[in-house]
């Protein structure tokens, strides 16, 4: 699984590049069971600090393009690490999701072919 990582208005440090790796890593083992293994993970972190009176806003978004399929992600948060997680935990359920459907649709047809014969 290749990521690729984008960030604006924001320095890419090591321990950032590690972070998000490390965080994005995990999700490979859904996306391994669906046998897709040429799958892209497209990141992107921005730091916003316009319109707001306290603090800095973070926004992270992440985009997988499976075959057939792009999955996007959005999160905002006060903290980056918060931000991150939450746009990785709303990919694991949307490739949960994916997943389902995709196991699904052949037993679907398996059981219409079924009933039409019986």
């Amino acid at each position: 699984m290749k990521i690729i990582i984008k960030t604006k208005n924001l320095e890419l440090t090591d321990s950032l590049d590690s972070l998000i790796n490390k965080k994005m890593k995990g999700l490979e083992k859904f996306i391994k069971v669906l046998k897709k293994d040429f799958s892209e993970i497209f990141i992107e972190i921005e730091k916003e600090t316009k319109h707001h009176k306290k603090g800095d806003v973070f926004i992270s978004e992440a985009i997988i393009r499976l075959p057939g399929k792009s999955l996007v992600a959005k999160s905002h948060g006060d903290n980056l690490l918060k931000a991150i997680t939450q746009v990785r935990e709303e990919l694991e359920r949307e490739i949960k999701k994916y997943k389902t459907k995709i196991i699904e649709l052949p037993r679907r047809k398996y059981r219409k072919t079924k009933r039409e014969l019986l």
